[in-house]
């Protein structure tokens, strides 16, 4: 090279404007012999050392003061292992040279990664603990194809983004560097010279784990260890399984009482697991715990998707609750948000000056109702990105299944727009066929490779076969929150019982549609915030009747088909509107026996009854399964249904919507003897009446309702009975 070359190459690398700094750094052979550069910026003296020997080979000239060493090494030829000793501010260190080392990823990964359809991305991507050529360090890898130059900074070199530019594989876009001596615990980001020259300093998209707000750096650490789902986890989700939820906001479940400050991962496995087993729930759902920069979002505007929240915790305490959570029976899913996410500048947004991860135009990449962005599903990377983090939390954190936020914003294109403000797809439609097509490959992928995890959808229109194989047209989501029946059955509820006889069809509409998904009967957060009031308060009348109104609605619900999902508070009624700023008002339940704890009580009895009995669970999915027994007594409000196992056996079920009781009421049964409530939402023991029919009831051979036998009950004001047949 010319030396104006050499100047001119040094200035840009010193300033931090070159793409190719292997090129310069580390050992060379050249025509005069080998030439070993290094950037080391505040080193007074520099010598080349021979690994295997320990010999000084060669001392590197200063060249530039800002800190570019450049030396010839005598009568060496061959390129061989070698360390520097730098000394800065008189102390001599030894260390291993990040530029002597070759490429990093394997051609074959390489090849995944360009293509979009590597299983599990996270292997390669982001920061790895390694040893290579038995030096102890961290390689780094990042996608940023647009982008002039990458380094990586951090606690190991000072934040100093002159100190360790990366290799860029053209090929695939990625950068990549080992540096030797980063280890775990270090934080680092990497520092981005944009495709306009601009100055970005982002968080590792594929950290493990982070800091917590307001710090962004991401943290060094190795991937946890693989779990696999144990049988018994697999057949808790299953589709003949019974499945009752507790949807958990770690932060606000329940604080400290001192300074309002969350539980712990650790306290959170003391105190939650064994309340959620004793409750009777078969799944805890938890909220979004990925890490992210705003409370009030809840998680769902997440920006480390790989890096669980360290606002409980660390990632390995976070780890152990779950493993808590298995070993007390309870299966756990998280709710996963591959919608959008925030444009916080050290984020995804304009990661490498362009829009990287988010469409360019905002018709297509920005979220109004949310101020988010919007994922480019059609970019391989991306949804090789996003796809790999569903299999990530269930295979390296025993996750059992995955609850999808926003499905329906996600697979049409004029969500939430008007005519002007969305842009077609290519064949004139509004439906996201990337997105379609992204959520397909992720369900795919994960019954391939985590056999007996599931996923679950909030989609909130009438989209074909959310819960069908893409085989046959559908998304391939195992289970469906069905919306309507939640809505409709809300609607129902509120009314005042005079009224409700007029609107009888909102209580078995869902029938109608029940067979075509698999379907989740959802009581969310969504349904207690944001002015909605709470669950209890959307109850009609007195105290008295709302307590009644909300204990039969919930005896509906637990016989109905469909699995079961609660949010938390609803199992004991409380009465204001969810916060995620503090504690659920766990003090409703103390001071003496409450109605609060009559529905506490009720929850827990409906969930181990509902488990005992199969005919309540076993066909949710099949017409066999479900028979009305009574469905047009409008004028009483009344509605009687059957359940059904596989082997025959029924389980009845009993609602008066009313508050007036309802003395002989009778109605045709398939199966004539002895009948025993199994329970009765008007108990004394739930704060009800204690209005019922002393236990057993015998059926008559009267014929009724095209029937030949028939059962006379009393059916209690504002109560849903169950009854089994006794053998």
């Amino acid at each position: 090279m010319s030396e104006l070359a050499d100047r001119r190459e040094i200035n840009a690398l010193l300033s931090g404007h070159f793409a190719d700094p292997f090129s310069l750094l580390g050992m060379h052979q050249t025509a005069k012999g080998l030439v070993v550069r290094a950037l080391l910026p505040d080193a007074s003296e520099v010598w080349v050392i021979e690994t295997s020997t320990g010999r000084k080979c060669a001392q590197l000239e200063c060249l530039d003061g800002r800190g570019f060493f450049q030396a010839i090494v005598p009568r060496r030829k061959n390129l061989f292992r070698y360390q520097l000793a730098v000394t800065w501010h008189g102390q001599q260190n030894l260390i291993d040279d990040a530029y002597r080392f070759g490429p990093l990823l394997p051609e074959m990964d390489s090849w995944l990664l360009a293509e979009g359809t590597h299983l599990r991305p996270y292997e390669k991507m982001g920061a790895h603990a390694d040893v290579i050529d038995n030096v102890i360090g961290t390689r780094f890898s990042v996608w940023a194809p647009n982008a002039q130059r990458v380094s990586v900074v951090g606690e190991f070199n000072y934040w100093d983004g002159r100190r360790h530019p990366m290799r860029f594989r053209r090929e695939l876009g990625v950068w990549e560097l080992f540096i030797p001596a980063a280890r775990p615990g270090q934080l680092y980001k990497f520092e981005i010279v944009d495709a306009h020259g601009q100055l970005r300093l982002k968080a590792d998209p594929y950290s493990f784990e982070a800091q917590m707000r307001p710090q962004t750096a991401s943290m060094i650490c190795g991937l946890p260890e693989k779990t696999e789902i144990a049988p018994e986890r697999q057949r808790a989700n299953g589709f003949d399984a019974p499945i009752s939820i507790y949807e958990v906001h770690l932060g606000s479940w329940r604080r400290h009482t001192d300074n309002n400050f969350w539980l712990s991962y650790k306290e959170l496995e003391e105190q939650l697991v064994p309340y959620a087993k004793e409750m009777g729930f078969t799944h805890l759902e938890l909220m979004p715990i990925n890490e992210h920069p705003f409370d009030g979002s809840w998680g769902y505007q997440p920006l480390g998707l790989y890096a669980p929240t360290r606002r409980f915790g660390t990632r390995d305490e976070f780890r152990s609750f779950i493993a808590a959570a298995h070993n007390a029976g309870l299966n756990v899913l998280l709710d996963w948000v591959p919608g959008h996410f925030p444009s916080d500048e050290f984020g995804l947004s304009n990661f490498d000056g362009t829009n990287l991860y988010e469409h360019s135009d905002p018709r297509e990449g920005y979220h109004q109702d949310w101020n988010t962005l919007i994922y480019n599903f059609g970019r391989r990377e991306v949804s090789n990105y996003l796809a790999g983090n569903a299999l990530y939390w269930i295979e390296r954190f025993g996750i059992d299944g995955l609850r999808v936020d926003a499905v329906a914003s996600m697979i049409y294109r004029d969500y939430s727009r008007a005519e002007d403000e969305w842009v077609p797809n290519y064949y004139g439609g509004r439906e996201n066929l990337e997105a379609i097509s992204f959520l397909r490959y992720t369900n795919r992928t994960l019954g391939h490779a985590a056999p007996g995890s599931i996923t679950i959808a909030e989609e909130s229109t009438d989209f074909n076969g959310v819960s069908r194989p893409p085989e046959m047209g559908g998304l391939g989501f195992w289970f469906k929150w069905n919306l309507g029946w939640m809505h409709d059955t809300l609607d129902y509820m509120k009314l005042d019982p005079v009224h409700r006889r007029y609107h009888h069809d909102l209580m078995t509409f869902g029938m109608l549609y029940n067979y075509t998904e698999n379907f989740v009967l959802p009581l969310s957060h969504d349904e207690v915030v944001h002015g909605k009031r709470s669950i209890l308060d959307r109850m009609p009348g007195d105290a008295w009747q709302k307590f009644a109104n909300l204990r039969a609605y919930y005896g509906w619900m637990f016989g109905f088909p469909g699995k079961k999902l609660l949010f938390m508070g609803n199992e004991f009624a409380q009465g204001r509107e969810w916060n995620h700023d503090s504690s659920l008002d766990w003090h409703l339940l103390e001071g003496g026996d409450s109605w609060h704890n009559g529905v506490q009580r009720l929850v827990r009895d409906l969930n181990h009854t509902y488990r005992a009995h199969p005919a309540l669970y076993q066909l949710d999915f099949e017409p066999a399964g479900f028979e009305w027994l009574v469905v047009d007594d409008f004028e009483n409000s009344v509605f009687v249904y059957v359940r059904r196992d596989r082997d025959g056996n029924e389980l009845i079920v009993a609602s008066n919507f009313t508050p007036v009781p309802r003395y002989d009421y009778r109605f045709g049964v398939s199966q004539g003897g002895r009948w025993r409530e199994v329970l009765n939402t008007d108990s004394g023991h739930y704060h009800g009446g204690n209005l019922g029919n002393c236990g057993t009831i015998d059926s008559d051979d009267w014929g009724s309702h095209g029937r030949s036998h028939s059962l006379s009950l009393t059916l209690p004001p504002l109560s849903t009975l169950w009854l089994i047949r006794e053998a």
